[in-house]
């Protein structure tokens, strides 16, 4: 049986995640016609786990342009928020008070600053290039009078937030919907051929044809990539989460473990296993979890927990995004990262017009694969 072929789209999205609903709507927002291919539920989903933080602290040591990528989006991330309130009506509760880490000894202390201290030192060396603060117990008292005897110090940055990332995909699929994006749910490419400037893509008896076609497909990427002449050798890192039961308000602000969403509940998390593609949960880690937070948060022992579960991140050997266009075939990009909501605006408000053909954003360059060709290298995480 012939397949049936469709060529009435600009570009084609391979996944349907937080990373391909942001460059999806970002691409439909110019006017492109776009069609969303999404495995469904049987994918391994990096969206399932995201604690919905908006995240600087941190991010970028060892590697300047992440530290001035993520900030960047950080800085984006009001405009997006209020872009998707008054086209789809959702509220993604966006906050960006700033966040804290907190550390439980001198030595915890030390390296965190040593780390912030390196990325500020990268990008200028000035208070006005990387904002952070390093503050001892009776400061961390003052601001968060919650925390138990055992936090002696904490960082905070500015930039930091969050968002309630159930509401994020929400709003993403709304907004898409609104400008006409068509979502195949439950399909799988099975081949990609490129020919005469087109793409076409095949899933079961379709093929869908395009002069574009973005890879944001997660883990798969690490196939589907080659296939169009890209490298992105992404890996699984697996996320354990647990959620409390709803209480009172007493977090208005993220921390780097504890959250509490606008509907009350808290959520605790923050471990990455490498463990291969395995997304069950531990009792050792979920223990370790609920263990730091109650230290942290000593109220949250009085919390029943309501649910767990644990997500497979989309990690790649250094820990930062792969961003690219094929040279072989021109017109395919490859989009792949673990921080899906903190790079959010700007998958939808810079990638999408590069995407369309517009200038490439700047220092895109250092997210190209072409830096994993080398087999022998070894990699540190600096994400």
């Amino acid at each position: 049986m012939a397949a049936t072929v469709r060529d009435q789209a600009d570009v084609i999205v391979v996944g349907g995640g937080l990373v391909g609903t942001a460059v999806a709507y970002g691409l439909a927002a110019q006017q492109a016609r776009v069609i969303v291919v999404d495995e469904g539920d049987q994918a391994f989903r990096a969206s399932r786990g995201n604690f919905g933080l908006v995240w600087v602290q941190g991010k970028g040591y060892g590697y300047t342009p992440y530290a001035r990528w993520t900030m960047q989006s950080a800085r984006a991330w009001p405009r997006l928020a209020a872009e998707l309130r008054e086209q789809t009506g959702v509220d993604v509760q966006l906050r960006q008070p700033g966040g804290y880490a907190f550390s439980f000894s001198d030595a915890e202390m030390a390296a965190r600053n040593d780390r912030l201290q390196a990325i500020r030192n990268d990008l200028g060396g000035s208070a006005d290039d990387y904002p952070f603060e390093m503050l001892d117990r009776a400061a961390v008292r003052d601001r968060v009078p919650q925390i138990g005897p055992d936090v002696v110090g904490a960082s905070y940055t500015p930039l930091d937030g969050d968002v309630n990332p159930l509401k994020l995909l929400r709003a993403f699929h709304a907004a898409m919907h609104r400008h006409d994006v068509e979502l195949l749910g439950g399909r799988s490419v099975q081949a990609i051929d490129f020919a005469d400037g087109r793409f076409a893509v095949r899933t079961g008896s379709e093929v869908l044809q395009a002069p574009r076609i973005v890879l944001a497909a997660g883990l798969g990427n690490a196939k589907l990539a080659p296939l169009v002449g890209l490298n992105a050798p992404v890996q699984p890192n697996r996320g354990q989460v647990l959620i409390c039961e709803r209480a009172a308000p007493f977090l208005d602000f993220p921390t780097l473990n504890v959250r509490q969403t606008d509907e009350g509940t808290v959520q605790l998390g923050d471990s990455m296993e490498d463990v291969g593609l395995d997304d069950r949960t531990t009792t050792e880690v979920v223990t370790a979890i609920a263990r730091r937070a109650v230290r942290t948060f000593p109220a949250l022992s009085r919390l029943k927990l309501v649910r767990s579960w644990a997500a497979l991140r989309v990690m790649s050997p250094d820990g930062f995004p792969i961003y690219q266009q094929s040279d072989r075939c021109p017109g395919a990009f490859v989009v792949t990262c673990h921080s899906g909501v903190t790079l959010a605006a700007n998958h939808a408000q810079l990638l999408a017009p590069w995407i369309l053909g517009g200038a490439a954003p700047a220092g895109i360059d250092s997210f190209s694969g072409d830096r994993f060709a080398d087999p022998n290298r070894q990699y540190t995480h600096g994400h």
